[in-house]
Parts: C-alpha cells; structure tokens; sequence
C-alpha cells in the first residue's frame, strides 16, 4: 500500500530561513517539492556533486583494500581532515597511474632487449667512434641469408621460435641494403632497463602500501567529509527549491510529509512561528511515494522499485503480484535440493553473520521464503539435486508421489493455467484502478472483458453447466459487447467509442494469446534446469575412474562444481524470467502506469 501524503506550504521571513531550513532537516520527514529551474545550471551546486562523486570514487576504493584492522576513530573523524585525505588519495593515485604507464613502457623495452641479451651501450659507443656501424635486425629463419656474414659481417645473436636476431658491423660511410625489419635499440642495457622495472615495481608496492594505510586509518574522516557535502549539497538543493516572494523578503516552500506525522509536525510548526499550510494532494500534483506494506508483501517491494514506483493515485501492485513471482519462481528453479540449499544457505548467514546491515535482513527473508516456494514446487516433479526422489521404492515417497506428482504434461498445463489466473487477476485490478482513479463507468469496459473471458472459459471448461453458443451463453455475450464497445470511452461519441472498441477487441485478441503462452517460459525454466542437474550426475558418475581414492574425489568435484553452475545460472533465470512476466503481463494487463517519484525527506545525508 502507499502511505497517505500531506502537503505542506511555509511562508518564512528572509533573514529567519537559512534557519528555518536547519531545523526542517532536523526534524527530517519533509519531503520538499521539487521545481528543476536553476538547478541544473547552478554553478556551486555542480562542483559540490562533483566533488561528492571524487569522496565517493575515493571510499569505494579504499574500502576495496578491505582494511583487516581499521584503527580509524569515528568519534575524531572530521571533514577538514577527510578533504586532506582526498587530496592525498587523488596525489598517490595519480602517482600510481604514472608509475603504471612507467611500468609498462619498461616492460616493453625489456621485452624487446631481451633476445639481444645484455650488452653495455658505451661498447656500441666506442665502436662508432672507431668508424664503425653496428646495424641490428631481425628475421624468419627462411628469409636469413648466410652470405651476409661475408658482405656485412653479419653475426646471429639469438634464435626465438622462428625468428633470427642478428647484427651487422660495417664502416661508417657503408651503405647496407637489407629487405628485414631493422630494430633500434634504447640507449640502456637490458640489466639497466631491469633495474628500472624492479625499482618502478617497489615504487608501485610502497604507494599501495600507503593507501592501505590510508583505508586504515583515514575512512571515517573520508565518510565525514563525504556526509558533510552532501548534507550541503541537499541544503543548496533545497535552497534553489525556494520561491522568493514579497520583494524576495518573503521565502515560500512546498514540500510533502506522510499524513502520520501530521500532528507532530503541526505541533513543530506552531513552536516555529511561521506561516504554514496544510492540505491534501489535489489532481496534478507530483506526490512522493513511499511503499509501506508488511511482513511478507514488504520483502517484495524490491523488486518493484526495480520497475518503477506507482503514481499516488494508482494501485501499489506489491501485494498483489508477491504470491504470483514467489511461486513462479519455484516453478523456474523447480529443484526441491536446490531450494534446501539457499534456505539453509540464507538461514545460516543470518545466525552467524556478525552486523547484518537493515537493507540486507529483508533480502535474506526474500530468499528464504522464494527457496521454501522452491522446494515444494519441487515436489510436483520430485527433483532432488537432478534425481528423481520418487523413484526410491519406499512407501512415504511413493504415498508422495501419488498425491503430488505431475508429469511434463500436467507441468505445460499449470504454466498456462496460472498464466491465465494472473493475467485476470490483472485485469480485475485494472477495472478496480479505474474506478478508483476516473469513476466506475471507466471500468466498465475492462468489467466487459472480465465477463466475457470467464464466460467462454466456463462454457469450454463446464458445458454441463453453460454450453459455450448456448442461451445463457449468448445474453452474457450480449452484454459483455455492450460494455466493451458502448463504454470504451465515456463521455465520447458513440460511433468513436465503437470504432475504439473495435481496436480495443484486435489488441485483446492478439495481446492475450501471446501473454498466455509467454508463461510456459515458467515450464521450459524448471524442465532445462532439471535435465542439466540430470546430465551433471551423468558425468559425475561415468567420468569418475575405477579407483577406490581418486573416483569418489572426482566423482565429488564434478557434482559440487557442476551443481553450483547450474545453480547460479538457474537462480538468474529464475529472478529474471518471473519478473519478466510481472512486469509485462501481469502489469500491462492490470493498467499500471507507474512514473511516481520516491519519498525523500529532507535531513542530514548519511555516508
């Protein structure tokens, strides 16, 4: 459900706001409304963004050291000394880059002295002086002609692969024409261009070394400077968010609060002395949402804001879609050993885990609740691990099997079946959107359709009681029709509202099929992932060799790594694929529109 919102106005005296607005973030459940003039092209505000990404840039990074012994104090940090330390980050890692780019230009130069081996520069030196040119080259082995070494006093220095190294001494005023790559050398030997890299490498460990020690000590004060700018940066925010009025003496603000701390807030307010207006939202305006369902439907509200919020006036589909993705996803993973590894796995984290993060327990939830749904679906087939448990002959799991189980047959069907179920459950809470929203009468037409898909549904299900073409068939037909193309569009003309009934009906026709058969993805999912845990046991048992030490081993390492694959790829597909239907079938079907923006109240940023 989303949480009723209040909107609120306040009229402050220019030389009062500034303090007026520290108090607001104080009290921190105001959510101030936002109007995009200035704020984009305001030049104070775009530096403090871009320093909050360097603060944010520089934290993740040290905290990518993972520091095993942070002895940085939280209570002594402070955001002068975190300013320092981003100045000292942004220096060592700009060293770092340096020495990088150093390294591998050493490298490189080591790589191509390598094959000439490690003679002194001087020695060329004094050669020349002597009028003498020492050329050097490199060829195939084919291409390398023995009679050089008459004409130009070739001499082959090193073999590589195919590759022949080799120099020419020739005098000064001698001209060599060779058709091979002619190499230049730098002006240091190979054991030089060594020391260098050994040097550039032992810079590259000590400044590592530093922002360790960095990550260590300096976090919190980082954390602090980052809290502070964007606690500024919001404060600026909400600044540019002010309407001067009354010759600029006079500031008004407009902002949203949750109708539950109304009276907290008015109590605040009247100790302020200043103007303030209190009203309900009214058509038009751009409401915050804030999700506020419980227990078991609040674990899913993750994935909704994976898609969008809804609009304030809108219907949060949360509830409504939970039961569905929880047992689609069960269908999809369809493993009963799999779902017992990810509850125990989850389970296990949560007893032994040391500072389980808020954010992190209801994730933890989800996941227990979606591996339970997994291992009942399970059942239905009998997967355990890619065995099948119903083929162990004892009486419990053959009583089992008679009450659960359901072939790949039966499996197809309750993929299209719930498909079905999900797609008019979506289309009733689109009929009771726009009752909510427009008034009944727009829902009529959405009613129609509900009607006349049950009906035909019955008819073909249960001819005994309703022929499909029979007359009872026929008056709800009757009526259906006229819901569907007398009320399309109320208010509108009844030609147009016909001829948009018309187009109404070829997307219904074509949509629906196709958004049915979308869920037999829920059937494949389940079947491939099954038949791939098969094949892993296959090979676990025929590649293990006849050896009473190695095969088990072996035999353990194929199970383990395969399963773990197969797990993980599953697990993706299983997330994926039911949010796929959520978000197209099921929300496309229901009307949902989304678009809303996310309740932030203005207070002190945290970092």
């Amino acid at each position: 459900m989303i949480t009723k919102m209040k909107k609120l106005t306040f009229l402050v005296y220019h030389k009062e706001y500034e303090a007026f607005l520290n108090n607001v973030r104080d009290l921190g459940v105001v959510h101030v409304a936002e109007k995009q003039q200035g704020i984009a092209d305001n030049t104070e505000l775009q530096e403090s963004i871009r320093l909050s990404a360097r603060l944010q840039a520089a934290e993740k990074m040290l905290q990518a050291l993972k520091p095993a012994k942070p002895v940085g104090n939280e209570a002594t940090a402070s955001a002068a000394s975190g300013m320092k330390v981003l100045d000292e980050v942004d220096r060592l890692q700009a060293e770092k880059n340096r020495l990088q780019q150093q390294l591998q230009a050493y490298q490189k130069e080591k790589v191509a002295l390598e094959p000439w081996g490690n003679f002194q520069p001087e020695n060329l030196e004094r050669l020349q002086d002597a009028g003498l040119t020492v050329g050097f080259y490199n060829c195939s082995e084919g291409n390398y002609d023995s009679a050089w070494e008459d004409t130009y006093n070739s001499m082959v220095i090193n073999r590589v692969s195919s590759k022949v190294y080799f120099i020419t001494l020739t005098k000064g005023t001698e001209e060599v024409d060779l058709d091979v790559e002619q190499f230049k050398l730098p002006d240091y030997s190979l054991e030089h261009v060594q020391t260098l890299c050994e040097e550039t490498e032992q810079a590259l460990a000590d400044n590592q070394e530093q922002l360790k020690i960095c990550a260590e000590k300096e976090l919190p004060s980082l954390r602090a400077a980052l809290k502070e700018v964007n606690t500024d940066m919001e404060f600026s925010k909400v600044l540019l968010n002010t309407e001067a009025t009354a010759g600029e003496k006079l500031m008004l603000l407009q902002g949203w609060a949750p109708a539950s701390k109304t009276k907290e807030i008015t109590e605040w307010l009247d100790a302020q002395h200043v103007y303030y207006d209190i009203s309900s939202p009214m058509p038009g305006d751009n409401v915050p949402i804030e999700l506020n369902n419980k227990g078991f439907f609040a674990w899913f509200e993750p994935i909704c804001k994976l898609y969008m919020l809804p609009k304030y006036n809108e219907l949060d589909l949360t509830p409504f879609f939970a039961p569905f993705f929880m047992v689609f996803f069960g269908l999809c993973l369809g493993d009963s050993g799999y779902g017992l590894f990810l509850f125990f796995g989850a389970t296990l984290y949560r007893l032994f885990a040391k500072n389980i993060s808020a954010t992190m327990k209801p994730i933890l939830s989800l996941i227990q609740i979606l591996a339970a749904s997994t291992f009942f679906c399970g059942l239905l087939t009998g997967t355990f691990f890619g065995a099948n448990i119903y083929d162990i002959n004892l009486p419990f799991f053959q009583k089992m099997k008679e009450t659960l189980f359901m072939d790949n047959n039966d499996m197809f069907q309750l993929s299209l079946i719930l498909g079905v179920i999900q797609i008019l459950f979506g289309m009733v809470l689109k009929a009771v959107n726009q009752a909510i929203q427009f008034g009944f009468k727009y829902a009529v037409a959405t009613i129609g359709w509900i009607v006349l898909l049950i009906s035909c549904g019955v008819g073909a299900l249960l001819p005994e009681i309703m022929p499909l073409g029979g007359t009872i068939h026929l008056c709800i037909l009757g009526v259906a029709a006229a819901m569907i193309f007398l009320y399309n569009s109320p208010g509108k003309n009844i030609f147009l509202n016909i001829g948009l009934g018309l187009w109404d009906s070829y997307n219904m026709v074509t949509g629906l099929l196709g958004d049915v058969l979308s869920y037999v993805r829920l059937f494949a999912l389940g079947l491939s992932g099954g038949i791939l845990a098969g094949v892993f046991n296959s090979l676990a048992v025929g590649m293990s060799p006849d050896n009473i030490i190695v095969g088990p081993i072996v035999m353990v390492l194929i199970f383990v790594i395969g399963h773990a694959i197969n797990i993980f790829m599953n697990v993706l597909g299983a997330m994926v694929h039911p949010m796929r239907l959520t978000f197209v079938e099921f929300f496309k079907n229901s009307g949902y529109e989304g678009g809303g923006k996310e309740y932030k109240p203005f207070r002190k940023q945290e970092a």
